[in-house]
């Protein structure tokens, strides 16, 4: 077997207590072989059924016994013919031994690959432990299963027993699960078993592998706790993205009747001189250039190395700190785990006093690691101890990265609580929200509905079997979802009929409407209808605007210019790259009225800055600034009077701008009645 060649033994119970899961474990198992097929298509998988009434094993035929215990199919390479036999499993009728059934499993791996390959070879048992095994010739059954464990350890096997349960079946003696599962754990503790319990098509679909991925350690060295104490580490990862496969590209341009043709592209490169297009740079004549404004500054490799960063391979201890002021929103990519090296007894004690002496004070370590020598980024991260509750497993700690202050994005949002009394949730809202809300919970009793180690990835699981379609047909339909994908990307039936009555609560507090699609932007609204205090209000009637605007910016405006000033200043308000966006759109648009108004050549102006006013003022209600609003237009009020430009007074006069209310804006000082009081009245005109 190759090196990166995997050697299965799929051992599947087919007695009369798995007839009711059956079709869902045809369904898994079939899919395992299709993604074989796919992105394994070398790897050797054989099948074994017990509880069935015929025999055919050949160590029946060696040496007696293990009998319903049946061979479909011996070890060979996947193909479509080992999927249609998963998907006619036999429908078996004895009671079968899922002992006897492990041995003929691991007799054919020793067979087909003797002491080849350990770590490569596989059995995965299926079963619902619910029927008796039989009394050994000699010994007790805990010494049976110890002797296998044994012989699957000197053959570096491995073994994933998938324990199904998704009805009781009241008819099966418990002593009978209780004794099972106690030898299933013996297997766990003897031998490179994993053993998992599944009570759903979900789990069941996620609780059998494709393949198994062996853990690589990503650093081996000193934990430095200081210049004089070290402890020696090994650093695995916990848990990793899982990605869609690397699609190649393929070519059909090779003949039909080649048996060979690899159907591989190959890109080649080829550089052109600008001066003879003809010519062709070779790579000594290249050299690597980078832009500072519009010029290009060639850099050599030379250069580029000398400037590297190269920090040395350690992993150190910066300090403590309290669990609390480590926020789970700050970690970054995936998680490793830290354990002491294995069989370094200091190094598992010093380990273990650390994680224990971090978990009894609340505390948390922070670290910079560097994971290998020449690496060009250091990171730092944090360790959370990881205590463990078994005797035979060493404490551990989590490492998650956080991040560096220019990979933390500031979003400042107002408060609810600085919304207008009218609209706060009164006290049967919030009630009925909070019911909702523990109605979705997944884990409502302790126990969790889509496990994340059983909770396979739909997107990932459609796209192999949409895949595997299309590779039989090319022009066929994508497939429809899954019955158990389905589960997982819809909300469950079973929960939303059980809380009918919180969700019909929820309909009850809160009215439904439907938000209409604004057919014009809310700039185009603000050009046909400055005044807005006539028809729908720009004035004391601001509020019900407001909720018409949107601030969306796509590109990021530092200034406001003279062209679109509006449409500016909405662009900054909606910046939350930093704090200091919004009042420096607030202040750059006072100065841009200042000038409008001032630089105006009889009122040519004024309609852009009663444009660029009531912008401001929608601005300063919805990032709750009404002072600086107000401020500025007693300001304006003045500056027109000392300048004489009472024509712009008249103008504002006309259009009835007013202050920010407390009502529209709780932080405002002002009034109701103050507010409209301020109206800018038009002055009368002199009498001769």
């Amino acid at each position: 077997m190759a090196r990166n060649k995997e050697g299965l033994v799929l051992v599947l119970d087919v007695g009369p207590t798995m007839h009711a899961v059956l079709p869902e474990v045809e369904k898994v198992c079939s899919m395992l072989v299709q993604k074989k097929m796919i992105f394994s298509k070398n790897d050797e998988v054989g099948l074994v059924v017990f509880g069935t009434k015929d025999t055919n094993n050949e160590l029946t035929n060696e040496v007696g016994g293990y009998e319903h215990v049946m061979v479909l199919r011996n070890i060979k390479v996947v193909d479509g013919n080992l999927v249609e036999a998963l998907q006619q499993l036999p429908r078996g009728s004895i009671h079968g031994d899922f002992i006897d059934a492990v041995v003929v499993g691991m007799d054919m791996l020793i067979k087909k690959y003797g002491q080849t390959n350990k770590g490569k070879k596989r059995l995965c048992l299926l079963t619902n432990a619910a029927s008796p095994t039989k009394d050994p010739y000699d010994g007790t059954k805990e010494d049976q299963v110890n002797t296998i464990a044994e012989q699957m350890r000197a053959h570096g096997m491995k073994m994933d027993c998938i324990v199904v349960r998704v009805t009781q079946d009241l008819d099966v003696d418990k002593k009978i699960l209780e004794e099972n599962d106690y030898l299933l754990n013996a297997f766990s503790y003897k031998s490179s078993t994993k053993t998992v319990h599944v009570d759903s098509p979900t789990s069941l679909l996620g609780a059998l592998r494709t393949r198994n991925i062996s853990p690589v350690t990503i650093y081996r060295g000193d934990f430095e706790m200081s210049s004089k104490m070290k402890i020696k580490v090994w650093v695995y990862k916990k848990t990793s993205e899982e990605k869609f496969p690397t699609l190649k590209k393929y070519s059909d341009k090779a003949p039909p009747t080649d048996n060979f043709a690899t159907h591989e592209i190959k890109v080649d490169y080829e550089y052109k001189s600008i001066e003879d297009p003809n010519k062709s740079v070779p790579p000594e004549q290249r050299i690597k250039g980078y832009r500072y404004g519009p010029q290009v500054v060639p850099i050599s490799s030379a250069e580029l190395e000398a400037f590297k960063f190269k920090p040395e391979k350690s992993v150190k201890l910066l300090g403590f700190t309290d669990d609390s002021n480590i926020m789970r929103h700050y970690y970054m990519r995936d998680v490793n785990i830290f354990i002491a090296e294995p069989g370094n007894t200091k190094a598992i004690v010093a380990v273990s006093a650390l994680a224990r002496a971090l978990k009894e004070m609340n505390k948390v370590a922070i670290v910079r690691c560097v994971w290998r020598q020449g690496q060009g980024n250091a990171v730092v991260g944090v360790l959370t101890p990881n205590v463990s509750d078994k005797h035979h497993i060493p404490d551990s700690f989590y490492f998650n990265v956080l991040p560096f202050a220019e990979d933390i994005r500031e979003f400042q949002f107002p408060s609810f609580s600085n919304l207008p009394s009218s609209m706060q949730p009164n006290e049967q809202q919030q009630e009925a929200a909070d019911k909702l809300v523990q109605m979705l919970d997944l884990a409502p009793t302790g126990k969790e509905v889509l496990r994340p180690d059983l909770t396979p990835n739909p997107v990932l699981e459609r796209f192999y079997h949409c895949l595997e379609v299309k590779s039989k047909q090319q022009d066929a339909a994508v497939p429809p979802l899954d019955e158990t994908l389905r589960k997982i990307t819809e909300p469950d039936p079973e929960l939303i009929s059980q809380n009918k009555a919180v969700i019909d609560e929820f309909h009850r507090c809160f009215e439904l409407k439907e938000n209409p699609k604004l057919k014009k932007s809310s700039r185009r609204l603000l050009k046909e209808k400055p005044t807005g205090s006539n028809e729908e209000g720009l004035g004391s009637g601001a509020v019900q605007a407001i909720d018409a605007i949107e601030y969306t910016s796509r590109v990021k405006v530092e200034k406001i210019g003279d062209l679109d000033p509006v449409q500016d200043f909405e662009a900054m308000m909606s910046r939350r790259d930093g704090t200091e966006w919004v009042n420096k759109a607030i202040q750059d648009m006072k100065n841009k009225i200042f000038d409008m108004v001032e630089n105006s050549f009889e009122g040519d102006t004024y309609h852009k800055a009663l444009e660029c006013l009531v912008a401001l003022r929608k601005g300063c209600i919805l990032e709750q600034e009404p002072k600086q609003f107000n401020d500025f237009l007693h300001h304006l009020v003045k500056f027109c009077q000392e300048k004489d430009l009472k024509s712009f007074g008249e103008y504002l006069a006309s259009h009835e701008i007013t202050l920010i209310s407390k009502k529209e804006a709780p932080d405002s000082e002002i009034s109701e009645e103050d507010a409209k009081s301020f109206i800018v009245k038009r002055e009368p005109k002199a009498e001769n």
